[in-house]
């Protein structure tokens, strides 16, 4: 009988625990609300270490999130929509009558934080952090935070097959970031910079283990390990140390940090509410082992053992100097290619780096000397570095893409930098002027010598100018009998332009004051004739002889005898020995590239088609339709300027290439702009009229997509070279995502896609001709499916 008072007495323990368990769960009821200024602003959970809530994000501004209440610290653990803007102390945090958790703004929007159909009954901040929604009286869950983690998971959460943390930008920027660490299908645990091709080469860190269905597991001890669906561990990652204080309580989280670095945290609650953080484990143990630390272009070097820093290839800057990770964009225009016919106009000169590594693939690797490696970037147009290692020169296209210092990697890097040529230093200080002598009269006498000296010199002065007049005037008419009779300008009844002087043009651009742009053998001034009443272009040619003499020559045989709307118009030229200078038409509305890439409002989709017909027309008549075939040699944004009407018209003839009448191709140095450049350039082969129309598929696709040919600030390595991104649009028939939301003719933007693609060929006669590239854009002929690229 002494039994049954032992068995009553535990079963009312066993109550008595039941009731306790059930009071560490605080449930939240429904028409509960939050505030971000007044109280409550927060559920906290039983323990009092976890909360969710509004909390302070920036001046006046407020995010809904859970976050680790670190005295006197608060660690955010996860964020609901992260990406939103904040919102201003006006919101509302509302668990509706209706069951749902909803953010209502202060405009009055609502917006719900979870992603489920269903109402929920109650809610409840765990003390594991998970907050969560409970259906019926049953208390079933229908939502949960930890099913949906930002960049951390907390004791007793897993990231599941197919999830992610995503870092945040900063530690008090919760938004997303750079880096990601997925829980893949096959069962690895990988990291990756956010803005990849998640290729076996993006990845800088991984777990190695391959289980289907697999899953990261942390739990309340500090067991960070990966199991398989069974929930039988494949590989411990860190196993903490456990604590036997029983008057402290430990909290583990493991975030992937802004940097890149995923790491596992002890948070250690004393009773006194004193607490402490700790580092339990790394990932990796410096940053610049994070591929995407530093951007495009740029490359990580350590600051002290631990932290680093980005510094910008020789030839770059930072895209944005108070975000040095953000990457580097070219410090100077690309120019034309190295002309093999005037091998003393180079364009280029070699910058060197040592012990720097990069992860891409070289298109050319050729065993050398080190010595000849940057020579062989310097004659290749595609080439932007040469990587000099172990005997081999590879040769490397830009962007460059986790870039690192390795001091240990006994390499060479040369880069390819605008050669800028011998340039005055401007920060010398000028001569002094003399000091004028002081002249002390004594008597009359002396006076009336200085005023007779005086007088001498005066007029000895004016009969020098006198002499010195007349031959200037006399070598003029000379020059200018000179120049009618020059074979080489053929100055006929047909060639109507005027010729001015340089002094003319001098005073028509106040001294060549305004610059409206610089090509690649001249600059481009703003100028104002007939009293001003006329504006003009004036492009003073910066070399006298080479490339710079025959682009003079060219421009004067081939514009002087082209007219076309769609072609700017030459009004006259100077010429007077060294100083050569064309007057073109001016142009109000800039270039192409300009509308394209810089413009706040950017052409409309109607707008855009025209251009290109227009780009189009300008083609076809200097390939088909004036007296000399001519072949531009460099059609690109820049050489596509805009009049006042917006009709776009083709400029700089400067490296124009005639062709006689029974001829269809010729052979000439290598010319054009790189991205924009034919195959055939580089393959020392005759360069036909196929050479203009492979540069204006090109342009086409800017035109399209409203973006330059490269870009290093995309949001995937796949958008970086925009001819390889539009195929793979085309092919997977996901062409909206060149156009983002704007509203086009579905048509027309196929139509002009793969007629683009037809042009970009690497096979000169895969390539249609201009006369054809109008009919198809214009819907008269069908266009094929083209076929791929080669890489």
């Amino acid at each position: 009988m002494a039994s049954v008072p032992v068995v009553v007495f535990l079963l009312f323990l066993l109550v008595l625990s039941v009731a306790e368990a059930d009071q560490i769960i605080s449930l939240i009821s429904l028409g509960s609300s939050l505030s971000p200024t007044v109280q409550p602003t927060s559920w906290p959970s039983p323990s009092g270490h976890f909360a969710f809530g509004f909390y302070p994000q920036g001046n006046n501004s407020f995010m809904v999130g859970i976050w680790l209440l670190d005295t006197p610290n608060r660690t955010v653990v996860w964020t609901a929509n992260r990406d939103d803007p904040p919102v201003s102390s006006n919101a509302k945090l509302s668990l509706t009558k209706h069951g749902k958790l909803v953010l209502l703004t202060d405009q009055g929007e609502g917006k719900s934080i979870t992603n489920v159909a269903d109402s929920a009954s109650s809610a409840s901040m765990l003390d594991s952090g998970n907050f969560v929604l409970y259906k019926n009286s049953s208390n079933l869950t229908i939502w949960e935070s930890f099913d949906d983690p930002t960049d951390t998971i907390l004791g007793g959460q897993n990231l599941f097959s197919g999830d992610k943390l995503i870092s945040s930008v900063s530690r008090t920027d919760p938004t997303t970031g750079r880096f990601q660490l997925s829980m893949q299908g096959d069962g690895n645990l990988v990291a990756y910079p956010v803005n990849s091709s998640q290729a076996s080469d993006d990845s800088y860190w991984s777990s190695g283990t391959f289980d289907s269905d697999g899953q990261l597991n942390l739990n309340n001890r500090g067991l960070l390990s990966l199991r398989n669906s069974s929930g039988f561990i494949i590989r411990i990652v860190v196993n903490s140390p456990s604590s036997s204080n029983r008057n402290m309580t430990i909290i583990y989280r493991a975030t992937l940090d802004p940097d890149g670095i995923f790491r596992l945290y002890s948070h250690s609650f004393e009773r006194d509410g004193s607490s402490t953080m700790s580092i339990e484990w790394p990932e990796l143990q410096n940053q610049c082992q994070v591929n995407g630390f530093c951007g495009f272009n740029s490359f990580c070097t350590l600051v002290g053992t631990k932290s680093a820093d980005c510094h910008c290839f020789p030839g770059f800057d930072y895209i944005d100097p108070s975000q040095r990770f953000g990457g580097c964009e070219r410090s100077f225009m690309e120019e034309n290619c190295r002309d093999s016919e005037a091998p003393e106009t180079v364009k280029y000169s070699i910058s060197t780096v040592e012990n720097v590594t990069w992860s891409d693939y070289p298109y050319s690797v050729v065993s050398m000397k080190k010595e000849d490696c940057g020579n062989s970037c310097l004659k290749d147009c595609n080439c932007g570095v040469a990587y000099f290692h172990n005997g081999s020169c590879k040769m490397q296209k830009l962007p460059l893409r986790y870039g690192r210092r390795n001091e240990n990697a006994s390499t060479i890097a040369f880069f390819k930098l605008l050669n800028l040529g011998s340039v005055e230093n401007s920060s010398d200080t000028p001569p002094l002027l003399p000091i004028k002598p002081i002249v002390v009269v004594d008597s009359k006498k002396t006076l009336l010598l200085i005023l007779v000296v005086s007088l001498g010199l005066v007029t000895f002065l004016c009969f020098v100018c006198a002499i010195v007049s007349f031959f200037i005037y006399r070598h003029r008419v000379l020059s200018y009998k000179k120049l009618s009779e020059n074979e080489d300008l053929v100055l006929t009844e047909e060639f109507t332009l005027r010729l001015y002087s340089y002094d003319e043009l001098e005073q028509a651009t106040d001294g060549f004051k305004e610059e409206l742009g610089r090509g690649a053998c001249g600059t481009v001034y703003k100028g104002a004739l007939s009293n001003g009443n006329k504006i003009v272009a004036v492009k003073r040619l910066e070399k006298v002889v080479g490339e710079g003499e025959r682009e003079f020559r060219a421009e004067m045989r081939a514009i002087g005898r082209t007219h076309h709307r769609n072609l700017v118009r030459l009004l006259g030229f100077c010429a007077e020995r060294s100083k050569k200078l064309l007057v073109y038409e001016y142009m109000s509305n800039g270039s192409l590239a300009d509308l394209l890439f810089k413009a706040e409002r950017r052409p409309v989709w109607k707008e855009r088609v025209r251009i290109a017909l227009d780009v189009a027309r300008g083609i076809l008549y200097l390939h088909e339709e004036c007296e000399a075939k001519i072949i531009h040699c460099d059609i690109k944004p820049q050489n596509i300027l805009m009049d006042d009407f917006w009709t776009a018209k083709i400029s700089d003839f400067g490296l124009a290439k005639l062709l006689m009448p029974n001829q269809t191709r010729t052979f000439t140095g290598v010319r054009g702009t790189g991205g924009y450049l034919a195959p055939e350039w580089q393959k020392n082969a005759p360069i036909s009229m196929k050479a203009d129309v492979y540069s204006f598929g090109v342009v086409l696709l800017e035109i399209v997509c409203c973006r330059s040919n490269m870009e290093v600030n995309v949001s995937t390595a796949d958008e970086i070279i925009l001819s390889g991104w539009v195929y793979k649009c085309f092919v997977a028939r996901e062409l909206d995502k060149l156009v983002g939301e704007e509203e086009v003719d579905l048509k027309m933007l196929v139509r002009m896609v793969k007629v683009g693609l037809w042009c970009i060929q690497d096979e000169p006669d895969l390539r249609p001709s201009m006369k054809n590239v109008i009919l198809m854009l214009e819907g008269i002929m069908d266009v094929p499916v083209p076929p791929p690229l080669n890489s």
